[in-house]
C-alpha cells in the first residue's frame, strides 16, 4: 500500500510539473496585459470559488485591522488572492527577463546606499525581505540591477519544479543556498563579501524566540540577525511593492545595530528591529503580504 501511495505521489508531481510547464508556455506567449488578466481571473477563482484558506486570511486580517469593516476586510482579502496569482504568473514569465534593461522596465530599485556599505567597502551584507509584493521578481531584478545575491530558500517537495524555479533564480548570477546548509554557507558568503538575502517574515519550525508581530505574539526568525552580528556586516530590510501598470518599487533601509554584540539577546533585539520595519510595510500595504501562511500557529 505504501508503494502505491508513493507511485501516486510521483504521478501527481509529474502532472503538476507538466501543468506548470504548459501554463508557463501560455503566459509567455501573450502580452503582459493579457497575462495580468489571467492572474486576475485565477485570483478571483481562488477567492470566490475554491476559497483556499479564505477563512484563515479574513480572520487574520480582521484581527490585525480591527478598525476595518467586514466589507473592507473582504476587499483586501480579494486583492491578496489576486496579487498572489499575479506573483505566480509573473514567476512563470521570469525567463523573459534577459537583461538589466528588462529588469528596469519592471522594477525601480536604487541600491547605491546598500553597495556603499557592502561591496564598496569589500564586505558582505544581509538583506532581509518578506513574502511581500513579488519576492521572486525582487531577487532576480535586484541581482541584475544592483549586484548578484546569495538567496536562502527552502527546497520544494516537487524536485522537478524546485529545479526549474532555481534555474530561473540563478540565470543571471544569483546563487541559491538551501536552508539546511545556510548556517555554514551563509557565513561563508558574507565573509566573501556577498549579499545574503533571506525572507524573514514566516514562523520558523523549532523557533525559540517569541515577540509581537502585527499585534500578536508569535515565533520570530533569528537567522538574519545571527548572520549579520556573527559576520559583523550591515543588515538591510528591502521590500518590493506594486506601484501600478505592472511595475514595482524596492524600498530599503539599513537597520541600526548600534550597541549590539553577538549574543542571543543581541540577535533577538536586532530581530525585533527589522521585524518592526516589515510590520510597517504590511500595515501600510496589507494586500501585498502573503496572508495565506498560518503565521501565528506557533505562539508559545
Amino acid at each position: 500500500m505504501k508503494r502505491r501511495w508513493e507511485e501516486d505521489d510521483r504521478l501527481a508531481d509529474r502532472a503538476l510539473y507538466a501543468l506548470i510547464i504548459l501554463l508557463g508556455i501560455l503566459v509567455r506567449s501573450v502580452s503582459r496585459r493579457m497575462s495580468s488578466a489571467i492572474a486576475g481571473f485565477l485570483g478571483d477563482f481562488g477567492y470566490f470559488i475554491l476559497k483556499v484558506r479564505r477563512q484563515l486570511v479574513t480572520n487574520n486580517l480582521a484581527l490585525t485591522f480591527p478598525e476595518k469593516s467586514v466589507s473592507e476586510i473582504g476587499e483586501i482579502a480579494r486583492q491578496v488572492y489576486r496579487n498572489q496569482a499575479e506573483n505566480f504568473i509573473e514567476m512563470l514569465r521570469l525567463p523573459m527577463i534577459t537583461s538589466a534593461e528588462d529588469a528596469a522596465r519592471l522594477i525601480d530599485v536604487d541600491g547605491r546606499h546598500v553597495l556603499a556599505r557592502t561591496r564598496d567597502q569589500k564586505k558582505g551584507g544581509v538583506l532581509v525581505s518578506a513574502h511581500f509584493g513579488n519576492w521572486e521578481l525582487l531577487g532576480m531584478c535586484t541581482g541584475l540591477l544592483m549586484a548578484p545575491l546569495s538567496i536562502v530558500v527552502k527546497p520544494l517537495k516537487n524536485h522537478a519544479i524546485d529545479s526549474m524555479i532555481n534555474a530561473w533564480r540563478t540565470m543571471h548570477g544569483n546563487r541559491i543556498i538551501y536552508d539546511a546548509q545556510a548556517l555554514r554557507e551563509g557565513l561563508r558568503a558574507l565573509h566573501k563579501g556577498e549579499i545574503l538575502t533571506i525572507l524573514g517574515d514566516q514562523s520558523p519550525p523549532g523557533g525559540t524566540f517569541y515577540a509581537e508581530f502585527l499585534g500578536r505574539r508569535t515565533s520570530v526568525f533569528l537567522g538574519p540577525a545571527y548572520f549579520a552580528l556573527k559576520a559583523g556586516v550591515p543588515l538591510f530590510v528591502g521590500m518590493c511593492r506594486r506601484i501600478g501598470d505592472g511595475r514595482y518599487i524596492v524600498e530599503s533601509e539599513e537597520i541600526d545595530m548600534t550597541g549590539l554584540g553577538t549574543g542571543k539577546t543581541d540577535a533577538e533585539e536586532l530581530a525585533r528591529r527589522y521585524t518592526k520595519v516589515i510590520e510597517r510595510f504590511i500595515y501600510q500595504y496589507p494586500e501585498e503580504w502573503f496572508w495565506l501562511h498560518n503565521r501565528w500557529r506557533r505562539n508559545e
